[in-house]
């Protein structure tokens, strides 16, 4: 039996992460949907993940336990870049060219490995694959 792969665009992969909606050039924020989507559709041994299972996963495996979970950590990162970009584009009189798309898009990216490294054991419970 084959099961059919969902194929998650720009709108679903933003309600992960909101700031994939800031990436103005359309083609790039595509691109990074299609990313994210191929890393949830085969992570997790190829059983692909659902967004509440993703949302469910701790933000590393391998530093105890700590309060923040792997979505939250990504959006934080993509935040943070945000606010570095706008320190240096208000503290600069030089124009330094920021690229905010690539800096967005480099932020969402950082991590999209973690979907494909990560599985489930038999208990439900996420551990490195």
């Amino acid at each position: 039996m084959t099961t059919e792969r969902t194929n998650y665009g720009v709108i679903q992969i933003a309600q992960l992460f909101p700031s994939l909606k800031r990436i103005k050039d359309k083609s790039l924020r595509e691109r990074v949907a299609a990313v994210w989507n191929e890393a949830i559709t085969t992570g997790c041994g190829g059983k692909g993940w659902t967004f509440d299972e993703l949302r469910a996963v701790k933000f590393t495996l391998l530093a105890g336990d700590i309060e923040m979970t792997f979505v939250e950590h990504l959006n934080s990162c993509a935040r943070q870049c945000i606010a570095i970009a706008d320190v240096l584009e208000k503290s600069f009189r030089c124009d330094i060219p920021i690229q905010r798309d690539h800096l967005i898009a480099g932020a969402l990216l950082a991590d999209v490995g973690k979907p494909l490294e990560y599985d489930k054991d038999a208990s439900g419970k996420v551990v490195q694959g």
